[in-house]
């Protein structure tokens, strides 16, 4: 059975109640930089450079789709590194056709493996773009644009407009694009400094809303000092598919290529209570001294518990974590001892309600005053299973 990639994972938790916008990162972003290289006899040839400056939002399987709309009646006339999953109607042109002649083209990036002659710098990762903050070197992705009928000067060129990013879904935004300072480049021998002969940028944000309807996670607790285990709310991430989910004991569970992804990229979803495809276990393990601060933020370990897998054995990355707390303002009531915040790959996860989580019991008070160290175990379960 062909593992079903949930890419790498962090999550970040905020013990306080108040926030009117995305704490985690408020200027993040990913910038599409266009750097006209050189003119053609009838348009130009451009790098386009996808740079993901969030701290923590990759892109990931089956990665990016980004699309514009021409300014006239501009063809593309070739790519490297990149390709349109159409070529539109192209009839009008006789001996060398375009490579796409729609007014809005949407480009994919290539696949790793492809054909050296296809390849371009930072490109055919399937789309898959790491987080700045997590690894800069994987936070970009690029490809070359040859286009035509377009003009062959400054002043003649038009900026495309109504740039749409999808990562894989929906979720980003992006403004008009706008004409910048040239890039400067340096050469291999980092002597000589040479720029693009034209520069536009366009910024695209992301919003939790615009992506989904429903949260994409959910939250459970449980702790050393009580016997219940606080589950996720049910339908957290909303049961609009209870009808196309798979039960855990079905048969199809067993069918050869089951996580192999389908055309339309859309993932089976097991059927839960919760219905959501990831679900974080917090569990109060131990305690200790100190005191911690308000606010967390982890990355799984490259090579070690970076990927989630498939629904099943394989799908659980669990790890402990040793925060400090002031021993004197600390308290196990009320649930203080977890978050009020968790969030997976920067979107927020569906906490239970606060009168849901685990209270220290009466008699249990006396016995915890000569305990010191709080230890945390985070278990983290995929509930996706990738399709035909």
């Amino acid at each position: 059975m062909n593992l079903f990639f949930c890419s790498c994972f962090f999550f970040m938790i905020i013990f306080s109640t108040s926030s009117a916008y995305d704490p985690l990162d408020p200027n993040g972003n990913i910038t599409l930089k266009w750097d006209i290289m050189s003119w053609t006899a009838d348009g130009y040839v451009a790098t386009v450079t996808m740079n993901n400056f969030q701290i923590y939002r990759h892109i990931q399987n089956p990665g990016w789709t980004l699309g514009w709309a021409w300014a006239k009646k501009e063809v593309i006339w070739s790519m490297v590194g990149a390709q349109t999953t159409e070529q539109g109607d192209c009839s009008k042109f006789k001996g060398n056709v375009p490579h796409c002649c729609k007014k809005i083209p949407t480009v994919v990036d290539l696949l790793p493996g492809v054909p050296y002659n296809q390849q371009f710098s930072n490109c055919c990762k399937g789309g898959v773009v790491g987080a700045w903050g997590q690894d800069p070197s994987s936070a970009v992705s690029q490809f070359q644009v040859s286009v035509g009928l377009a003009g062959t000067t400054n002043k003649t060129v038009k900026l495309p407009k109504n740039f749409t990013l999808l990562g894989p879904g929906p979720g980003y935004s992006c403004g008009p694009a706008k004409i910048v300072p040239s890039t400067v480049f340096l050469t291999t021998d980092k002597r000589r400094k040479t720029q693009a002969l034209m520069t536009w940028n366009v910024t695209c944000t992301y919003s939790q809303f615009l992506a989904r309807k429903h949260p994409s996670c959910c939250v459970s607790f449980s702790s050393f000092y009580n016997d219940t285990i606080t589950p996720c709310p049910s339908c957290a991430c909303g049961c609009e598919n209870k009808k196309s989910c798979v039960k855990a004991d079905s048969k199809i569970l067993t069918k050869k290529g089951l996580n192999t992804p389908r055309k339309d990229n859309a993932p089976l979803l097991q059927c839960t209570h919760h219905m959501c495809p990831v679900r974080v276990h917090w569990h109060v393990k131990t305690n200790y001294k100190d005191y911690w601060h308000d606010t967390g933020m982890f990355f799984g370990t490259k090579f070690y518990n970076d990927l989630l897998m498939e629904a099943g054995p394989s799908g659980n990355v669990q790890s402990e974590v040793l925060l400090q707390k002031d021993e004197k303002t600390f308290t196990f009531k009320q649930g203080w001892a977890f978050p009020r915040k968790v969030y997976f790959n920067g979107d927020e996860c569906m906490l239970p309600p606060p009168d849901a989580y685990p209270f220290l019991p009466n008699s249990a008070r006396g016995n915890l005053a000569s305990l010191w160290t709080l230890s945390l175990t985070v278990l983290l379960l995929v509930v996706f299973i990738s399709s035909l």
